[in-house]
């Protein structure tokens, strides 16, 4: 089932991609367009720092450190499966009934339903801050915090797409839900770029026991740099990102079969 997914996915995906290549100068502009918009996040966490030296007692690398994993992963889940949190709109107005009929998995069907390139625009720019942060901050490297970076960032792109997989099964019910599954994942990666210790404890522990954002990065970075963690945990949550995104997952593929057997068509 999975390999016939993944083979459905990268079916649709290069038809989409086939098109939007077929006009490669408005793809070029549309690329650097987006890169320039999605920049102005990082502009904003600048222009903070042209007016203070730290922010929560994070210097402007370290911030850099943590906008740079979040975006990176986010950018990537964003680019993989951001088009699932369309399925509302099938839901509604009972196009998704052509999804169910083809042989192939709905899931992958809808992830790569409108496959469009130009978000890779996100990942990259991510990337780049990354690679800022990792040259400015002065890091004691070990081999267990060489291995950490990209295990994160690894983790934090499947719990991104987990969330994205819970958002559409949530709009089997709710039809109408893409504004909610927005503030966990686009709001979710915007909270994420700023330390932890500019956050309340109660918003804290949600994104940490409830939605386990603080595992795309704020508990990996506070081992990186030494710092205490948030909520006083255990050092060795810092390594726990791919079991909770191993387990967020499951239960996104949980989520996602429940949502699916409970929608009944328009009859359209």
């Amino acid at each position: 089932m999975v390999a016939e997914g993944l083979r459905a996915y990268r079916l649709i995906a290069g038809m989409w991609i086939r098109s939007t290549m077929a006009y490669r100068a408005s793809f070029a502009m549309t690329v650097v367009g987006n890169l320039l918009v999605t920049a102005l996040d990082f502009v904003a966490i600048l222009l903070m720092f042209s007016r203070v030296d730290s922010l929560g007692g994070y210097s402007l690398p370290e911030v850099a450190l943590l906008y740079g994993l979040s975006v990176t992963s986010f950018g990537f889940a964003d680019l993989v499966v951001g088009s699932a949190g369309r399925l509302g709109t099938r839901v509604r107005d009972g196009t998704l009934d052509t999804l169910l009929v083809r042989p192939a998995p709905v899931l992958a069907q809808a992830a790569a339903d409108r496959f469009a390139p130009r978000r890779f625009a996100r990942m990259v720019q991510g990337a780049l801050v990354l690679g800022y942060a990792l040259v400015a901050v002065d890091f004691d490297w070990s081999v267990p915090k060489v291995l950490l970076l990209p295990v994160t960032l690894v983790s934090g792109a499947a719990i991104f797409c987990a969330l994205f997989v819970v958002g559409a099964a949530f709009q089997f019910v709710a039809q109408d839900a893409a504004e909610v599954q927005a503030a966990f994942t686009y709001g979710g990666t915007t909270l994420l770029q700023y330390p932890p210790t500019v956050f309340g404890k109660d918003l804290v522990r949600a994104v940490t026991f409830v939605l386990p954002l603080a595992f795309v990065n704020w508990l990996p970075v506070s081992y990186l740099l030494g710092r205490p963690y948030p909520l006083g945990l255990p050092e060795w949550v810092a390594f726990a990102p791919p079991l909770v995104a191993a387990g967020c997952c499951a239960l996104a593929g949980l989520a996602w079969r429940a949502g699916l057997r409970s929608y009944r068509s328009t009859g359209s």
